[in-house]
């Protein structure tokens, strides 16, 4: 037995070693910003979305993030090129085989995900880890679209990636210990904090946050005060930093609504009903900061 944990620890520690280029499905705000923290910390990437104006619009989020920390002499200009140039655009999944660890975070559509992490199986070496940004959705049903289970695990950065030290790790129920040591390991050389969390939906962020803003939403539809005061209540009141109607607005009405989605079909509880408020949100297209319009004007 000793042996073999030694040869694991060999293995975990080639694998990490290993990882120089992480793959990055998906740039929008959490993918762009998964994409800046990977570059800042030595790794190459190569960020992918559907469309190349996507990915442009993820370099411009990037450029935009790297600018502010330059003015407040967090970095130097020359390491904010360096960031850049460590990042490369794509717009087809057959590139995620240039990458040694890759990490999905599109849009929170369950069938969706699925589809990308088959074809990542396809596209990828059989070694790499294919890991999932997702708030929700089942680690072990994503394992499941792929040949690869236990080299499949959850990796659910917070928002915004380049300001929030959690990174939850989920296993799904054939992730593989190797696949969970590495994947810690990779989070600590981003400077995140890895801290494990088991797969039943919502994880522990979102299956605590979520209900809490859905709450709150149902405050606002019932009219027990307006989104201000709710939020100031929260602030003051439980000295949150942001209130969580603001905090839906920077998360997304639309990512908030499939969490609770999710929350509401796999615990099969009413207490996770997303609030009809929410849902009109949503179906208006008022989906927070990235739309312009939320539950406040941007």
């Amino acid at each position: 037995m000793i042996r073999l944990r030694g040869e694991r620890r060999i293995l975990e520690v080639f694998q990490i070693m290993d990882i120089k280029t992480i793959g990055v499905v998906g740039a929008g705000q959490m993918g762009s910003g998964i994409a800046q923290v990977a570059a800042a910390n030595g790794f190459s990437v190569i960020m992918n979305d559907i469309k190349a104006e996507f990915v442009e619009r993820g370099f411009s989020a990037i450029e935009k993030s790297l600018g502010r920390m330059v003015k407040k002499e967090k970095i130097r200009p020359e390491d904010q090129k360096a960031i850049l140039d460590r990042i490369r655009s794509s717009t087809d999944l057959q590139d995620m085989g240039g990458a040694d660890f890759v990490i999905e975070a599109a849009t929170e559509n369950e069938t969706l995900k699925l589809q990308i992490f088959s074809d990542l199986d396809k596209n990828c070496n059989g070694d790499v880890i294919l890991a999932s940004n997702t708030s929700s959705i089942s680690i072990t049903k994503i394992g499941g679209a792929t040949k690869r289970p236990g080299k499949v695990i959850g990796m659910h950065f917070m928002n915004p990636v380049p300001m929030m030290a959690l990174v939850e790790i989920i296993d799904g129920l054939a992730t593989s210990v190797e696949t969970n040591q590495v994947t810690k390991d990779l989070a600590l050389k981003m400077g995140k904090t890895p801290v494990p969390a088991n797969d039943f939906p919502g994880f522990i962020s979102n299956r605590i946050l979520m209900p809490m803003i859905n709450e709150a939403m149902y405050a606002l539809f019932e009219g027990v005060g307006t989104a201000q005061d709710i939020d100031q209540v929260m602030k003051l009141g439980m000295n949150h930093p942001m209130g969580p109607l603001a905090l839906a607005d920077l998360v997304g009405l639309d990512t908030c609504l499939a969490i609770m989605e999710v929350l509401h079909s796999g615990l099969g509880d009413d207490k996770y009903r997303p609030c009809p408020l929410l849902r009109k949100y949503v179906d208006a297209g008022w989906l927070g900061v990235k739309s312009g319009k939320g539950i406040y004007e941007y």
